[in-house]
């Protein structure tokens, strides 16, 4: 959520141009996919669901990280503002990476399971 609030305040910087308002509104979309998608996943009702929608996140942090690289690219705002976002969203992109790996390995051990946060009775 702190990403997706921070780089929406970053998106509100970005040039009133054409190649900003686009980069604009895709940046806006996948920073707040993130979170969303984080909470959907928080709230899987299967195994299987768990891994798809974390999978989302993964897809959407990269994304994110590929539009912040276009503004530091061309220069839209100014690189120490942009990269510490770049950063970031790398580094979400991989946590949730290596998280999507794990439950996908749990996955292949054992399909009966319940999933973590879910209480059996």
């Amino acid at each position: 959520m702190s990403f997706a609030v921070a780089v929406l305040s970053l998106v509100d910087r970005l040039p009133l141009t054409a190649a900003g308002r686009v980069v604009a509104f895709q940046l806006a979309k996948s920073a707040t996919s993130v979170a969303a998608n984080y909470r959907a996943t928080c709230l899987a009702r299967s195994r299987r669901e768990f891994i798809a929608k974390l999978g989302t996140v993964v897809e959407e942090a990269d994304e994110s990280a590929c539009w912040l690289e276009l503004i530091e690219r061309r220069r839209m705002l100014p690189t120490d503002d942009v990269h510490r976002f770049l950063v970031e969203s790398l580094e979400l992109r991989n946590i949730f990476g290596k998280s999507l790996a794990t439950a996908r390995a749990n996955a292949r051990k054992t399909s009966t399971s319940p999933l973590p946060h879910q209480i059996t009775r």
